[in-house]
């Protein structure tokens, strides 16, 4: 009869809940999954440097005057390989695999992908040179559209219309002039009149 009582007795107590153990355990899971996403992040980190080597000779050719681009690696949850002030490179879902990202307002934007590193670092190059070749078409832009400016003139308001630019006050001298020609053919319609002859220079 003892030997039944305490057998009921750790029966019952096997079944009370622990909370020491199960933090312990859940201790012991929380840190082999840090392990794994802390061996993850290395990865992606050796993986990012092994392209940042691969672009650096890309980044040394641009011009000293240049400096729409941003090369820095950043070691955060996610690590980011940054190659202008929006857009960086991260390691994708699949293994091995590159992504080049742009953050937009209208959300992140995946340009270029590939698992090839050769091929994946043509595609950032390509980037970049597009990026220089806007902005060189934009300089120009604005350059042409001042070649036709009058630098000497000493009007400082201008009217420009597709030809030619010229001075706003220019229209209203031409219309005074013509309000004075108006008002001299006027008074020499009514001298015909009045006097019964036309001035010399209307005949």
């Amino acid at each position: 009869m003892a030997k039944n009582s305490e057998t009921e007795v750790k029966d019952v107590e096997a079944k009370v809940l622990d909370l020491s153990k199960s933090m312990e355990r859940m201790k012991s899971l929380h840190a082999d999954r840090d392990d794994v996403v802390v061996e993850l992040n290395r990865s992606q980190l050796s993986r990012l440097e092994l392209i940042a080597r691969d672009l650096q000779q890309v980044f040394e050719q641009l011009p000293d005057d240049n400096d729409q681009f941003e090369f820095a690696l950043t070691k955060g949850e996610t690590p980011r390989l940054w190659i202008d002030m929006s857009t960086y490179v991260r390691m994708g879902a699949m293994p091995h695999q590159y992504e080049l990202i742009k953050d937009t307002r209208m959300g992140r934007i995946i340009l270029a992908t590939s698992i090839n590193k050769e091929r994946f670092g043509q595609l950032v190059t390509d980037y970049m040179a597009d990026k220089i070749l806007e902005r060189e078409r934009l300089i120009e832009g604005e350059w042409i559209s001042m070649s036709g400016y009058q630098f000497d003139s000493e009007e400082k308001d201008v009217a420009v219309n597709s030809n030619t630019v010229q001075p706003k006050g220019s229209h209203w001298r031409s219309f005074l002039w013509f309000c004075i020609g108006g008002i001299i053919s006027l008074s020499s319609l009514f001298a015909w009149i009045w006097f019964g002859d036309l001035p010399t220079f209307l005949q």
